[in-house]
């Protein structure tokens, strides 16, 4: 704010640094802060403390997935991480008379942030996504930021060109401002490399511009024209001293580096036996990878675990809108869910019976389980003997066609025999006495 002199927040620093030692980045033991110089109505000083030459971190990279599924790997570059101060928001809609006039709101003027700069390696909308998928995660992950697009938490700015094939140099580039989803930012990117295309296969040429991207319409806007770079004047920041991160400090601050979501991957893999695409799934959010482990050390099977929190879990969650934090089976009800049907004693159409009562009363598995008077699968094989004599003599038909070499009637009797017992026999048992039946 005008009048306010700067003073560096040191737990900000420290954030910034956990947040570059997470994207793989050079921390530089000393980094100048800047005056970058230029008039806004958002910047009533006239200036923005930002870092220019001497940032604190460079040459970092995220890994991304990309080809058919995933099947593969590509390293994007990150070319620098700076602090600088936020400047103020300008409001163009939301309150009387926006038609004619803006709002300018300071609330959020001098609050740090980092810049993420990266290099350009990414090629398709689709990568653009993925990267930013995997750097919000790992933001997520280190505890630096909620990430929240809605709130101002993450914004993002995407750089775009396009260049006939086989040509070196990049095309003119147009920047597409204040998008507010990663969803939006891939239909814009996508819009953008089609209407570049257009202009220069119509014979025109490509602008260097700020544009906007209206999310109604599909389409971007030009906003200003950029033609060549702002001369900001930098220079040191008079106010503030240099900041030098040195290697004692580097080492307090790497200490709280977490496990981050790839080597946690891997992990998972390894100690649950678990596919690479459950634990693409399972690793994040990180208070889904934390609730998992928990319940994959509790249960006899964390495959199982595994299977039933994507299958059953997941699915009634996105249905309902919940979000894992307010789901009403916690992963210890679902480790005990896992363990019943692994020692068969409840079947798989019970454990979703169940799991829809537990959703419905909003109530823990275990305590749905005991409501119901603990409901067991049937082994009594002289009851399910019974069940199955009943179901032959009732569909003489059915047994004349299996009798006469169409074997697969077998699976229609051990259906009908589940429908008599209410799903409460177990099939393996009835498989069996089955085949000994028919046999």
């Amino acid at each position: 704010m005008p009048g306010a002199l700067p003073v560096l927040n040191k737990k900000v620093v420290e954030f910034a640094t956990l947040a570059a030692m997470a994207l793989n980045c050079r921390i530089n033991e000393t980094s100048i802060f800047a005056r970058k110089n230029y008039f806004y109505p958002d910047l009533p000083k006239g200036y923005q403390i930002s870092q220019y030459d001497k940032p604190l971190a460079e040459h970092g990279f995220i890994e991304i997935l990309v080809g058919k599924a995933g099947s593969s790997k590509k390293k994007i570059g990150i070319t620098r991480v700076h602090l600088e101060e936020d400047a103020g928001k300008s409001l163009h809609e939301g309150f009387a008379d926006s038609g004619e006039k803006t709002a300018i709101d300071l609330n959020r003027t001098g609050v740090p942030l980092i810049e993420i700069v990266s290099e350009p390696d990414i090629a398709t909308p689709d990568e653009a996504y993925e990267y930013l998928t995997r750097l919000k995660e790992i933001v997520l992950y280190t505890g630096v930021s909620d990430c929240n697009m809605e709130e101002g938490s993450l914004r993002c700015d995407a750089n775009i060109s396009v260049r006939p094939r086989g040509q070196k140099e990049f095309g003119t580039k147009a920047e597409i401002k204040n998008v507010n989803s990663f969803r939006f930012i891939r239909e814009a990117l996508e819009y953008e490399i089609g209407r570049q295309i257009e202009v220069i296969e119509s014979g025109g040429k490509i602008t260097q511009e700020t544009r906007l991207y209206n999310s109604n319409e599909g389409k971007t806007y030009s906003m200003r024209s950029k033609e060549q770079a702002h001369d900001y004047r930098y220079f040191p920041e008079p106010d503030l001293l240099p900041l030098v991160v040195d290697e004692k400090w580097k080492a307090e601050i790497a200490r709280a580096l977490p496990e981050l979501p790839e080597a946690r991957r891997s992990r998972m893999v390894k100690d649950y036996g678990i596919t690479e695409y459950d634990a693409q799934v399972l690793a994040s959010p990180k208070s889904l990878a934390d609730q998992f482990e928990e319940a994959a050390k509790a249960a006899k099977n964390p495959k199982r675990v595994a299977n039933l929190v994507q299958s059953e879990l997941m699915g009634r969650l996105k249905t309902k809108g919940l979000e894992i934090e307010q789901s009403p089976i916690s992963m210890q009800g679902v480790a005990a869910s896992a363990d019943l049907v692994e020692s068969g004693a409840i079947s798989g159409k019970m454990l979703k019976e169940l799991y829809d009562l537990s959703f419905e009363r909003g109530k823990d598995f275990p305590a749905v389980y005991e409501e119901e008077g603990r409901p067991q699968q049937s082994s009594d094989t002289s009851a399910l003997e019974k069940l199955i004599d009943e179901v032959l003599a009732a569909n003489p038909k059915q047994l004349e066609q299996y009798r006469a070499g169409k074997t697969t009637m077998s699976g229609f009797f051990v259906g009908q025999v589940m429908k008599a017992s209410k799903g409460q026999a177990n099939p393996q048992v009835v498989n069996e006495l089955l085949g000994k039946k028919l046999g």
